[in-house]
């Protein structure tokens, strides 16, 4: 394996994590939302990002990819509220199945696998700095 195709698994996994943590600050962001569905007043839903091994370069060696973005299946939480524009007759309404701890924590392992994958690219980058020295 060449050198230089490590800068392209590495940024592929740079671009991938950065669409990761885009996923769960858009959570984060959206935690006390309301969506207007079909004329209906929903709660936001959680979305994960699915990540899959990417083949599609001749080399062989691979690097990651989106493999799409779904709906976070995990039930909406139940609460008494009855201020709330979508409660219903007895009060209660759901909310947003988004959890702040786990999408925080998610967050930052986003971005230490981002860092990581920097760190990575400048240690290939000194590397062939340093091979280019060698014959001086």
């Amino acid at each position: 394996m060449s050198l230089l195709k490590i800068f392209d698994i590495a940024n592929s996994a740079m671009i991938a994590q950065s669409q990761k943590m885009q996923i769960h600050a858009s959570n984060l962001a959206n935690i006390d939302s309301l969506v207007n569905t079909d004329g209906k007043l929903h709660p936001y839903i959680a979305k994960k990002i699915i990540l899959k091994f990417d083949n599609s370069n001749d080399s062989g060696s691979g690097g990651v990819k989106v493999e799409k973005i779904i709906d976070d299946t995990t039930p909406l939480k139940v609460i008494y509220d009855p201020k709330n524009p979508i409660a219903n007759s007895q009060g209660f309404s759901e909310i947003s199945n988004v959890n702040v701890v786990t999408e925080t924590i998610n967050a930052i392992a986003a971005s230490r696998n981002y860092q990581a994958n920097l760190e990575v690219l400048n240690t290939v980058k000194s590397m062939i700095m340093k091979t280019l020295t060698i014959g001086q």
